[in-house]
């Protein structure tokens, strides 16, 4: 005989959990085909997982790339305050850094796992781990899902399976299949918050971090700006500007032009007086020995080959016009990106379910009653800062609510 529930989630990741522990007066079985929940959450925020971020709703929609008018009422039903609230409540305390961004007080990922996953214990929720659903079918009385394990009858499904990113955590597409056998059409998915492949070869430079410059990339005729940080690994780069303006340019014709500022705190004008002011302590030293002041070790023949300089010149004869060359390229030190990294290491999938057949107050089906999306899978996403784990709380509570 065939097991049934009321109510079926797909996926106990963050919105997984947020449903099963939001659903009312239900009985609740969740599916995961991994050996425990919130496999994906336990890497946010390197293993301490930005939760959230601590603005307005306002605030917040400025920060979603894609979609932000469909997740308007989501978002004001259960806002960043809302999270922090449920959190603390399931004595889970947490603090708020830099650009809001808010983590759990212990900096572990694992306490927000265990906190949404006792909850919907608590709320009377069955798990089955190791429990991979291959389809699902709709007839007259509801859904039959179908896993690898056995068959399971329901009323509502919602289905939270996630992206493509990071699919060693299980994010590997399976919900975009279900969606399509209901007749749901999908937007192309890209892998975003990720690094960038450079044509460049920057080999030598891997491991080295930039603080405090300025990246800019040029895309679909819009130029983007990042300051922060940047790290250069052993085919491009990465770091919190990048995964940023990533979220930009993934859907962008490759090859796009990217420059970095390495000085943005001086206008030209004053930078130029600074190297006028460390060549004079270098005098009839070459070009290559005199930038120590200014620049990482490991950059300063790298900038010097972009500039055309010789690098082996003593400064003391180096021209005016030949300075402000040197000053336009620490100012504007440009590489081609030749491609994003792939979903085996971006934060997110930009794509998904097209939004235009979902009901953004409720996230049910347009196309299938009592059929919902939650989280990742839908065609929506955002930038870095606890923005994209609160789109699936939120869409998560909307269906749940809905129900």
């Amino acid at each position: 005989m065939i097991a049934h529930y009321d109510v079926v989630i797909i996926g106990a990741g963050a919105a997984g959990l947020m449903a099963a522990g939001s659903v009312l007066n239900k009985s609740i079985l969740v599916l995961e085909r991994n050996e425990k929940a919130g496999k994906k959450l336990y890497i946010t925020g390197k293993g301490r997982c930005n939760v959230t971020n601590d603005c307005t709703p306002d605030e917040f929609l400025t920060h979603i790339v894609t979609n932000p008018r469909f997740l308007y009422s989501a978002i004001n039903g259960f806002t960043p305050q809302d999270t922090v609230h449920l959190l603390n409540s399931c004595k889970v305390p947490t603090k708020t850094e830099r650009g809001n961004r808010v983590f759990p007080v212990s900096d572990k990922a694992s306490d927000v796992i265990k906190a949404l996953y006792v909850r919907a214990c608590d709320n009377g929720a069955r798990f089955v781990f190791d429990s991979r659903v291959t389809c699902v079918k709709s007839s007259e009385n509801g859904f039959t899902v179908i896993t690898e394990t056995g068959d399971y009858k329901c009323n509502y499904v919602i289905v939270a399976t996630g992206g493509k990113s990071y699919p060693l955590t299980g994010s590997t597409g399976d919900g975009y299949e279900i969606a399509k056998d209901f007749g749901h059409a999908l937007t192309d998915t890209r892998p975003s918050l990720t690094s960038f492949t450079l044509k460049e070869n920057v080999f030598e430079l891997s491991g080295l971090t930039l603080k405090n410059v300025t990246v800019k990339v040029t895309a679909n005729g819009k130029e983007y700006s990042e300051f922060g940080e940047m790290l250069y690994t052993h085919n491009g780069v990465s770091g919190p500007t990048i995964l940023r303006l990533s979220a930009y340019v993934n859907s962008a014709k490759m090859p796009v032009k990217m420059s970095v500022d390495l000085k943005p705190a001086l206008d030209e004008n004053t930078l130029d007086k600074r190297i006028v002011s460390d060549f004079a302590q270098f005098g009839n030293k070459q070009l290559k020995n005199s930038l120590d002041l200014l620049l990482p070790k490991s950059l300063i023949m790298p900038v010097i080959a972009q500039s055309g300089l010789n690098p082996e010149k003593k400064v003391n004869i180096i021209s005016k016009e030949e300075r402000l060359t040197l000053v336009s390229t620490l100012k504007n030190l440009t590489y081609t990106v030749a491609a994003l990294g792939g979903f085996d290491n971006a934060v997110v999938t930009a794509g998904g379910v097209d939004v235009k057949y979902v009901n953004p107050k409720t996230m049910e089906s347009k196309l299938v009653k009592n059929l919902y999306f939650a989280g990742e899978i839908l065609d929506v996403d955002a930038l870095t800062g606890g923005f994209n784990i609160q789109i699936a709380l939120s869409t998560a509570f909307a269906a749940a609510k809905a129900i």
